[in-house]
């Protein structure tokens, strides 16, 4: 999290937030987090999630689309921990940091379920999954925000702009290649059949499940407007990183099985040109760039090109007891070398799938 934002941030913000929610002290604890400061809480028995983030990240107008959005999708039938309201009505609560800054306030009905890994996979619910994807980018196809000012950034907004903002400039191979990317990812056509608002972060950190397999996708604070197999690639870029605890042998042999039943479930809500599968793997190398840059943002790397995961464990603000920062450290191993040697992120023909 933003340093700048980790300081104004204190008591009396949190305790005004829970004022205008109406959250009594005894029925808040604090959760994990990495971009805002989050919540969960209990009114007469039902549980929600309380999310304190800042105007340094989003602005207030981008906060409400957000929220109009999410809610548009619970209307249309799709499985998303809906926003609700504060006790004034409203979805996004503004208070003031002192320092011509602004904490932005939202609250969600916290999801039924279990993280997915805990809940356990199987085919029936790579269909599922699928399906939940395909149901959101039917809606998506006619969706306007309620007000136009609410309006999400398209993908290539520069507030999304990782690389060049985070990436050290000798890492001269890795900008040639966004560069590459951006280059072709600029020339595709778009249309509302193929392109609009999406999740773009629909992994299973962000989702639970039901012990029958339903899916309720939440945290959609990097919605923005991209290609609808965008949203399909940085499904399948997170879960192949788990191929060998799933039981395969490699990303090749687990994409097989897993886009088999992800798109059956997929085509069952949606429709998407088959001709675009082609696509999946510039996407996927679009993912690993940036997610590469963002490393460096939070980590401070040093001589990369002999990585290892026991110097990275070094590294200052590393915690071996954060799950999520031994994953970093898994994709981080041959990274660099992987992007250098310009290897697909997952060697597979996904036009097979057509």
């Amino acid at each position: 999290m933003d340093q700048q934002i980790i300081s104004r941030f204190n008591d009396n913000i949190l305790h005004e937030a829970m004022r205008r929610y109406g959250i009594a002290q005894d029925k808040i604890q604090l959760l994990d987090s990495f971009e805002s400061f989050i919540y969960e809480f209990e009114i007469k028995g039902e549980g929600f999630i309380l999310r304190i983030g800042h105007s340094f990240r989003k602005s207030a107008a981008l906060i409400h689309g957000e929220v109009d959005w999410i809610n548009h999708l619970a209307r249309g039938g799709v499985s998303v921990a809906r926003a609700v309201p504060a006790l004034s009505g409203e979805l996004v609560e503004v208070i003031d940091d002192g320092d011509s800054g602004q904490f932005l306030v939202t609250a969600f009905v916290k999801a039924k379920g279990q993280k997915p890994w805990d809940a356990g996979w199987t085919p029936e619910r790579y269909e599922n999954y699928g399906r939940l994807l395909g149901q959101m980018h039917a809606l998506a196809v006619d969706y306007q925000p309620l007000v136009p000012a609410w309006r999400r950034p398209e993908w290539d907004d520069v507030s999304l702009q990782f690389i060049n903002e985070y990436l050290p400039a000798s890492e001269i191979i890795v900008h040639q290649n966004y560069r590459s990317v951006l280059e072709h990812i600029h020339a595709l056509p778009k249309d509302n059949a193929s392109y609009g608002l999406i999740h773009q972060d629909a992994h299973q950190n962000n989702f639970f499940m039901d012990a029958d397999g339903t899916l309720t996708l939440f945290d959609f604070d990097d919605c923005a407007y991209s290609w609808f197999i965008s949203d399909i690639a940085i499904v399948l870029f997170y879960i192949s990183m788990d191929a060998e605890e799933l039981g395969f042998p490699d990303s090749a042999s687990f994409t097989q099985e897993f886009l088999t039943h992800f798109l059956r479930g997929y085509r069952q809500a949606y429709s998407l040109s088959s001709a675009w599968l082609k696509e999946i793997p510039v996407f996927l190398k679009l993912r690993e760039l940036e997610l590469y840059a963002v490393v460096h943002r939070d980590f401070q790397i040093d001589d990369v090109e002999h990585w290892s995961l026991e110097s990275f464990k070094q590294t200052p603000g590393f915690d071996v007891n954060n799950g999520g920062h031994m994953w970093i450290a898994t994709f981080m191993q041959n990274r660099k070398h992987r992007i250098d040697q310009g290897l697909p992120f997952i060697e597979y023909d996904f036009e097979s799938l057509a």
